[in-house]
């Protein structure tokens, strides 16, 4: 604001010089002096090209032809900071004698502007010595100095600002300042276009003189963009930027203000802002580039958040803090079902949601807000008391729950959502008391499993869709349930009649416990270890849940029991299979044939070795005896038979051989 009006109020001094030359001088001369004049006050060089024309009624004016200003020797940008197809100045002759500037007209034609800031914040719009108004500078505005009416037509700026990456463009620009007091108030109106989009923006305020400065006055802003409206009632100034006053933001149209500020922004889900975002409180800027929300409320939909925000400049994106409590909050499902849960039709549905989902706001700054709310419904999933911690770091936010109520147990643990590079979302959640039946409803539309129960999860899906992210999941866990009933199957009735009519509405079995321990990959649940343990009933099982596909490949293994000393149980596998909108149960009666046969080729392996043991036993027997009628042989417990045979033998042997020792010598 402050180098336009000093630039402006520099070529309205020149109006008188320029006028007289006019007549005495071809009008290259006249804009070669106007340039020097140009160059001395502001350190920038001036081209004039084409005709410069006097006017002296009905008042004093010159216009131009196409008129550009030097742009900063360090700025990258190859185009000018200033040029116009035209310039068209009047100013009034009466006070110029009386040693005022009074400026009837400044007019821009397709004027182009282009503002820069370099990596260590230098600004291409502050001219050399102006911070210390040495040679060079543009002079502060002079006493008396007004504006009726100054006017750009069709123009366009650019800012770029290399420190932040961050581009901005307007295009089709038409604005109007007026400054009829230059002590007094003045008024700024412009529209444009930003990324296709219409701004708007109308500024009002008090003591211009003080204004031009970059001093804080009272101000009044209003701004659009495409359905979003910002307003601003209070104290503001620009050099450097402050303000303190009420803030009223209608945010309805994010996509629209991205485009103005230079960041990708999409518009909210359900419950997040989709229809209705609004954002009122006290803001303070403190000129160093850090905004101060107090008594801040936030409207998204039906949502109501209220708290204190800080808006904290970074080195590549700002920081948002504060902390937030909200009233009931509801994030419903979109049109395609959402989660696929049970408002999608549950177990019934065809397969999960396709739609891509846009995470790119985690990318426009970095946050550490704590929350609060008495509820929150998420579409899927209902939850009571919530506390949680969000924060987010480079697209990256973690959900750290310090309380959590749901379905009348305990949730803690943190959940990821990680835009890094394309979606992932994970975490490490137990669940302690909840009850079953009112969570596997809201999740898959399926209330047939009754108990209260207790789990362990930890999970990590990779995917820019629903659809994919089930179909990549891996982790682990473990669950645990207490007494309850499975409805819709009757296994004791099942195995004692190997009946499948035990299937459907009626049907129930209830069980004292059921727990089992989980593995995911590729989105397939593995399952090796479920016990069901049930008055005259206990179960085991194992197979697969597909998570990604909606499928079942599950094996049951039940035992009815006739007494309650667990004999004359029966056993018939029990076998379920087919997608989740409609499984199938089958009696695996294949399964308990060949088990008989293996138990029946066991029974005989062992009938025989039996057999053959009694056999061995028999023939010991026999040669025992033998030995003892005819050898005379004794065979002691200790020993075997081939043991006893062997030592008497050779006793007898040696007997045989004294005797015969002793007949030699004595000569017999």
């Amino acid at each position: 604001m402050r180098w336009i009006i000093g630039v402006a109020v520099s070529l309205a001094v020149l109006v008188v010089l320029g006028a007289g030359l006019m007549a005495m001088v071809p009008s290259e001369r006249v804009a070669q002096a106007l340039s020097a004049q140009f160059e001395s006050m502001t350190g920038r060089k001036m081209q004039l090209q084409g005709e410069i024309s006097p006017r002296l009624w009905p008042s004093l004016g010159i216009s131009t032809g196409p008129v550009s200003i030097e742009n900063a020797d360090w700025a990258e940008s190859g185009a000018p900071l200033f040029q116009a197809q035209g310039l068209s100045i009047d100013v009034n002759f009466g006070a110029l004698f009386g040693g005022d500037v009074r400026i009837l007209g400044l007019a821009a034609d397709r004027p182009e502007i282009n503002l820069e800031r370099n990596p260590e914040g230098q600004a291409n719009w502050v001219f050399a010595g102006s911070a210390e108004g040495g040679a060079g500078s543009v002079p502060a505005p002079a006493t008396g100095f007004t504006l009726d009416k100054g006017t750009i037509t069709g123009g366009s700026i650019r800012y770029t600002d290399r420190q932040s990456g961050r581009s901005i463009a307007l295009e089709d620009v038409d604005a109007t300042l007026a400054i009829p007091d230059y002590s007094g108030p003045f008024e700024l109106t412009a529209s444009g276009l930003a990324g296709g989009q219409p701004v708007t923006l109308d500024l009002s305020g008090g003591a211009f003189s003080a204004f031009a400065l970059g001093r804080v006055v009272p101000v009044t802003v209003a701004l659009g963009a495409g359905g979003s409206r910002i307003g601003f009632d209070g104290r503001g100034g620009y050099a450097p930027l402050a303000a303190e006053g009420a803030l009223d933001a209608d945010l309805s149209d994010l996509p629209a203000l991205g485009a103005l500020t230079g960041a990708e922004l999409s518009r909210p889900g359900p419950g997040l802002g989709q229809d209705k975002l609004q954002l009122s409180g006290t803001l303070t800027l403190d000129g160093t580039g850090a905004a101060f929300l107090r008594g801040a409320e936030i409207v998204a939909d039906q949502n109501r958040l209220t708290g204190d925000l800080d808006l904290l400049p970074g080195e590549a994106r700002p920081l948002l803090k504060g902390t937030l409590a909200a009233g009931p909050v509801v994030i419903g499902s979109g049109p395609d079902g959402g989660m696929g849960g049970g408002q999608a039709g549950g177990m019934g549905a065809a397969g999960w949601p396709e739609g891509e989902i846009d995470v790119s706001a985690l990318g426009a700054l970095d946050a550490e807000v704590a929350f609060g709310a008495p509820s929150v419904d998420l579409g899927v999933v209902k939850l009571g008391q919530t506390r949680a911690l969000v924060t987010i770091d480079r697209s990256r936010a973690v959900i750290d729950i310090r309380e959590m109520q749901a379905y009348e147990g305990q949730v803690s643990g943190d959940f990821v959502v990680n835009g890094r590079g394309g979606l992932s979302v994970g975490g490490r959640l137990t669940f302690a008391g909840l009850r079953t039946q009112p969570l596997l409803m809201d999740l898959a539309g399926w209330d047939r499993l009754v108990s209260t129960g207790d789990f362990d999860l930890e999970f990590l899906g990779v995917g820019n869709s629903i659809d994919a992210i089930m179909k990549s999941l891996k982790g682990k866990g473990a669950l645990e349930l207490g007494q309850g009933e499975l409805r819709g199957l009757d296994i004791g009735g099942m195995l004692t009649n190997l009946d499948l009519n035990y299937v459907g509405e009626g049907q129930k079995t209830i069980f004292d416990g059921l727990a089992g321990t989980f593995t995911i990959a590729d989105g397939v649940l593995s399952n090796p270890d479920l016990k069901l343990v049930a008055p005259y009933v206990t179960a085991s099982g194992q197979g697969e849940l597909g998570l990604g596909e909606r499928t079942l490949n599950y094996r049951l293994r039940p035992t009815a029991l006739a007494a309650e000393d667990g004999s004359g149980g029966v056993m018939v596998p029990l076998l379920i299979s087919g997608p989740w909108a409609d499984p199938k149960f089958r009696l695996d009666l294949e399964s308990i044939a060949r088990e008989k046969m293996e138990a029946e080729a066991k029974a005989a392996a062992a009938r025989l070795e039996e057999q053959a043991k009694a056999a061995e036993a028999a023939a010991k027997a026999e040669l025992e005896q033998r030995l003892k009628e005819e050898l005379g042989i004794e065979v002691a417990p200790s020993d075997s038979t081939g043991q006893a045979s062997g030592g008497t033998a050779t006793q007898a042997l040696e007997e045989q051989a004294i005797k015969a020792l002793e007949d030699i010598l004595k000569g017999n």
